[in-house]
């Protein structure tokens, strides 16, 4: 029997769900304000919402010391490289542990979900040793290859999921036909998983996005992507926080409309399978 929803009821979660997503918003919205304040402004207690002196000194002054365009370059070629490569990987093996298990499947999927719960730092000296031996110091193949290794169990545990919410009477059926398993893959599960796909590839890459432990470790300058970028105005000297909240909102602004007009997509995939 249907519970019935009162107008009441509706107008409370609304207004419920409004406050809750104005929390999570404002830190973002106070970094943007921030970033047209002074520096004296954005040290004012009490601080000033809306009624202070705009200005867009901090963005030019962020131009001027920092070169946006080759960190944003950056960023999009690690990430996007990072994600595109654990997709690769992850389809081919979420397939066999979906429709192929075996009995170490489930000993697998768990001992790769338990090498994220190991912290970075942990592994931080052989990685930069290993690094430093090939030359893959501040070079952007080794930020794809070690964010890529860093979010694969995320990737697969994901596609996992979906695909086994795919019915194996369709790719039975495909295999009767004559279909190799390169086709099954291509033709048959790929496009019945887009929406699975679609939000693993999209929360893979604001994860590749925003990673910053390895990015500040393994790389300077020639491959420093945006992290990089905003930790360059934390220094000795102290925080500036206009300035910093400047460049902050230059290295979000990219991922935040990506997010914002994907997010039917991502809420999609994310809830794919789960209504039957």
């Amino acid at each position: 029997m249907a519970r019935k929803t009162t107008t009441q009821h509706v107008v409370i979660s609304t207004i419920g769900a409004w406050l809750f997503g104005f929390l999570i918003f404002f830190p973002i919205l106070w970094m943007v304000l921030a970033s047209f304040k002074t520096e004296l402004e954005a040290f004012a207690i009490p601080p000033s919402f809306l009624f202070f002196h705009w200005t867009t000194e901090n963005y030019a002054t962020v131009q001027e010391r920092s070169d946006y365009l080759h960190h944003a370059l950056n960023s999009i070629i690690i990430a996007g490289g990072s994600t595109l490569i654990a997709l690769m990987i992850a389809i081919p093996a979420a397939w066999s542990m979906a429709f192929s298990p075996t009995k170490r499947t489930k000993d697998i999927l768990l001992w790769m979900l338990s090498t994220k719960m190991m912290p970075p730092v942990g592994v931080l000296v052989p990685i930069y040793l290993i690094y430093k031996s090939f030359g893959l110091l501040d070079s952007r193949i080794g930020l794809v290859f070690i964010l890529c290794l860093g979010n694969l169990p995320i990737v697969i545990w994901m596609l996992f999921t979906y695909f086994k919410e795919i019915p194996r009477d369709i790719l039975e059926a495909a295999r009767m036909d004559g279909a190799t398993i390169g086709r099954e893959l291509v033709y048959v599960l790929t496009p019945m998983a887009i929406p699975g796909l679609a939000s693993t590839m999209l929360l893979n890459l604001i994860l590749a996005w925003n990673e910053a432990f390895w990015t500040l470790n393994l790389s300077t300058s020639n491959a420093a992507p945006l992290t990089t970028f905003i930790a360059s105005y934390s220094s000795p000297e102290g925080l500036f926080w206009a300035k910093l909240s400047a460049a902050s909102t230059l290295a979000i602004a990219p991922i935040l409309v990506l997010g914002w007009f994907s997010q039917k997509q991502l809420v999609r995939g994310l809830t794919f399978g789960a209504v039957k």
